[in-house]
């Protein structure tokens, strides 16, 4: 069994990659990343830090390393004889893997199994998006051809991969907690064998839990942090008003997933209350600035705080403390961060409304519209 992986970062290498060689598949990094794919070839292993109640160290080898900007050939190769493909790049740099993953389906034999092809992105339907990425890039009757030699599925993943230290290497720090769970229905009887995976048949609930709960439960975390000076995510949730925000805005969320998805109220709270605790696990340093960086990514409309406050508003229900966590982002203004230097650009140079409409997707008719445009306008008078 081989994968080949997209993104040999941080979370390439402390979580999907782990996982994958956990399973026993014959693992390919591919990145652009040229000193880092050079460095992962020379040393041929690195160790994954596990932190929490149940610490361990865990070695990962046996894997190869391709840099997929100057051997392309090579990783397209490796592609069309790949059981699986995997990313963990980010969803706006999709559209960058899709030509490699379209080139080896191109060289894959007319007898070989469909290529599994999973994004691991902290976005809803990534595979999909990689999917519509592939299929832009091809005639409509290639397409037809070359879809039939793969099967996408969706997948939400979870686990916190903070800033490494300096010194770390190739090694990674990661939570003892994790979880991968992969849309079952598109592989029918031919589901990949991955034992640490959970596959289900409706992904949906898992994808929306996981976003609304955890990265939502992040950002607000972050950026009201940030607002209050904190340097730390666990220094940040030490200060009472900034964990009361982030409790009160992950109560709204967990309303709105019982009455979206119908969850038990009981298990979604238990779910709360243990990612609350992870958040503020001290043996997990990271900084608000690295969690809150690309704010415009975050302040868009299917993303962790407009999503779920947009939702919300549909069901009238309320979102008050996910419009704080909204407000604190607007005032996310980290020199070093491209995001945030034109997000604060932006601010400054559109009106409301139309800061509101581009930056958040939300249209004049929403019911969340004229909240955002009052923050937005509060931001903007401090501003000027």
């Amino acid at each position: 069994m081989k994968a080949v992986h997209f993104g040999a970062g941080n979370i390439g290498r402390g979580f999907v990659g782990l996982i994958l060689h956990r399973a026993g598949y014959e693992l390919v990094f591919a990145d652009v990343n040229a000193e880092l794919i050079d460095a992962l070839a020379a040393a041929g292993h690195y160790t994954v830090h596990e932190v929490g109640a149940q610490p361990r160290d865990e070695r990962v080898d046996g894997f190869r390393a391709l840099n997929s900007g100057d051997d392309e050939d090579g990783v397209r190769a490796e592609i069309a004889s790949a059981d699986i493909v995997t990313t963990a790049v980010g969803p706006t740099l999709l559209r960058f893997i899709a030509p490699h993953i379209v080139a080896g389906l191109r060289q894959r034999l007319a007898n070989a199994a469909p290529l599994q092809v999973m994004a691991c992105e902290n976005a809803i339907n990534a595979t999909d998006s990689l999917r519509d990425q592939m299929r832009a890039i091809v005639d409509a009757n290639e397409w037809k051809e070359l879809e039939k030699r793969a099967v996408f599925a969706n997948t939400a993943v979870d686990r916190i991969v903070p800033g490494q230290a300096a010194k770390a290497g190739l090694d990674v720090t990661v939570e003892d907690f994790f979880e991968w769970v992969i849309d079952a229905e598109p592989f029918g009887e031919a589901v990949p064998a991955i034992p640490d995976a959970t596959f289900v048949l409706s992904l949906a609930p898992y994808i929306e839990r996981k976003l609304f709960t955890v990265n939502t439960g992040h950002a607000t975390a972050a950026y009201l942090g940030f607002a209050a000076g904190a340097s730390t995510l666990s220094d940040a949730l030490a200060d009472p008003a900034v964990a009361a925000g982030v409790s009160a805005a992950l109560a709204e969320t967990s309303a709105l997933l019982v009455a979206k998805h119908g969850l038990d109220p009981v298990v979604q709270d238990t779910y709360r209350q243990k990612i609350l605790a992870r958040f503020a696990n001290p043996a997990l340093p990271d900084t608000v600035g690295r969690i809150g960086r690309q704010p415009l990514r975050k302040l868009s409309r299917e993303e962790r705080l407009i999503g779920p406050a947009a939702q919300l508003a549909e069901r009238s229900l309320p979102s008050v403390a996910l419009g704080a966590a909204i407000a604190a982002a607007l005032r996310f203004d980290l020199p070093d961060d491209e995001q945030s230097v034109e997000l604060q650009q932006k601010l400054r140079s559109l009106g409301a409304e139309d800061f509101t409409r581009s930056v958040t997707g939300l249209a004049l008719e929403h019911p969340l519209f004229p909240a955002i445009v009052s923050l937005v306008a509060q931001r903007q008078a401090e501003l000027a």
